[in-house]
């Protein structure tokens, strides 16, 4: 059960949280805030954003819902089924609420629909394959 909750729900909360719970008084500005700033051997200075870590973590994610895809079974239904449920709440709430129409959350709402068409060509390449062993 706890296999079939999409992943991709993680930084939905997140942003959710950072943009309306206990840290609303910051509001959007937490996105520019740095986390990391490295010295490269090349002299340039690279620095890290909030808004850089939530897409990390998002694009990781994805990765594992892409594994999730791969395997088969009862629970794999519901997992698309709640993957495009996420999918969907991401859309609403990019084209409903002022907060969330940033560059950021765009980019969030593409890895969510990545997900939900990833896991569905997977699922059915898989499937595919299951048949056309006998054949």
């Amino acid at each position: 059960m706890i296999a079939a909750i999409p992943l991709m729900i993680i930084p939905l909360i997140i942003y959710n949280a950072m943009i309306f719970g206990p840290f609303e008084a910051a509001g959007i500005t937490w996105l520019s805030t740095q986390v990391l700033s490295l010295n490269m051997i090349s002299g340039a200075r690279w620095t890290m954003e909030y808004s850089d870590l939530l897409i990390v973590v998002a694009l990781v994610l994805l990765f594992v819902e892409i594994l999730k895809a791969t395997r088969s079974g009862g629970w794999s239904l519901v997992d698309h089924i709640l993957s495009a449920i996420v999918f969907v709440a991401f859309l609403v709430e990019f084209l409903l609420v002022r907060e969330a129409a940033t560059d950021i959350f765009f980019i969030l709402t593409v890895i969510a629909f990545i997900d939900l068409i990833a896991g569905f060509s997977v699922s059915i390449k898989s499937a595919g394959r299951d048949v056309s062993i006998g054949l």
